[in-house]
């Protein structure tokens, strides 16, 4: 260093140690979780455990996932997950395993077991779990924002999602638009009501939920309320299809006839039933089987209508 500049090193490193603590308060970012309460990150998290698959799906379509060191049994989308170590479930998250990799972020369900015991053992845990279509996007702003990736990128494929929604709107017929569906999450049952993000999704469509809001998002259900209310359509996924047809009065039900149910594999009903980044994809899939519904409904008349001129 030149004779003339060796009085400034002091102050050169000062200003050196101020940049750096400016730099660190600038990655520093805090956030909200479902119970409204605050979690800090120091910096741009590298090392993220997810117990929840649309947390899951949210992180990689945040461009995120390489930064997913652990996951949930039951994240399986998008495929380059699948090669991610497992670390148990929402109900039964193994805490070894989790601590063991060193997340400096655990993504998880505000349902989720452990979750305390995870903080305590000085992991930063944020708790989030959407049910409806503002809590999606709220879910997906705030995980941007804990990942240090641009409020821009989040606001981008919440317009992907919306534009999607909106598509699957627009291909309904108009006789789609008059039915009354139930739509069973799981077999025990459980279904979506108009206050879920189904719910809502079946809303913008102009279609009838026979659910009302005022039972929660995700009621079980009494089979019997089913039977009276007579749905037009019933929307479920395959692992419910046998315990359907055991249910007292289920059989006669014009629902459960040809194309007025709509059964969905397991890779359909998993994008259907998670409040994330592919709920454009679940809307389609639900569009589709109110237009195939609403055909049957006019195949029936046409039949109806022939049977009764063969008569005459």
């Amino acid at each position: 260093m030149p004779e003339r500049f060796k009085g400034w090193r002091p102050t050169l490193i000062l200003m050196g140690l101020v940049g750096l603590a400016f730099l660190k308060s600038a990655l520093a970012v805090t956030v909200l979780d479902d119970r409204q309460q605050e979690v800090h990150l120091a910096q741009a998290p590298q090392r993220v455990v997810s117990l929840l698959p649309s947390l899951t799906e949210t992180v990689c379509a945040l461009g995120q996932c390489h930064k997913l060191v652990g996951l949930d049994r039951y994240s399986n989308w998008p495929e380059s997950v699948k090669s991610v170590a497992r670390v148990g479930g929402g109900l039964d998250p193994n805490i070894e395993s989790i601590v063991a990799l060193k997340p400096d972020l655990v993504l998880a369900a505000g349902s989720t077991r452990g979750a305390d015991r995870l903080q305590a053992l000085g992991l930063t845990v944020l708790r989030l779990e959407p049910r409806n279509h503002a809590d999606a996007q709220r879910v997906l702003r705030t995980v941007a924002q804990a990942l240090h990736v641009p409020a821009g990128e989040s606001d981008r494929v919440w317009r992907g999602i919306q534009a999607g929604v909106r598509g699957a709107v627009q291909s309904l017929s108009p006789a789609a638009k008059m039915q009354r569906v139930y739509f069973e999450v799981s077999p025990a049952p459980y279904g979506a009501s108009e206050s879920s993000f189904i719910g809502e999704t079946l809303t913008r469509m102009g279609v009838g939920n026979i659910l009302p809001a005022s039972m929660g998002p995700f009621p079980q259900v009494n089979p019997e309320w089913v039977v009276r209310a007579r749905p037009d359509v019933i929307m479920a996924g395959d692992s419910s299809r046998a315990s359907m047809v055991q249910r007292p009065g289920w059989s006669r039900l014009r629902a459960m006839q040809g194309e007025r149910l709509c059964v969905f594999k397991q890779n359909e009903s998993d994008l259907l039933v998670r409040a994330g980044p592919r709920m454009a994809e679940g809307a389609q899939l639900m569009a589709d089987c109110l237009n195939r519904a609403a055909s049957q409904v006019e195949v029936d008349a046409s039949q109806a209508a022939a049977a009764v001129g063969a008569v005459r």
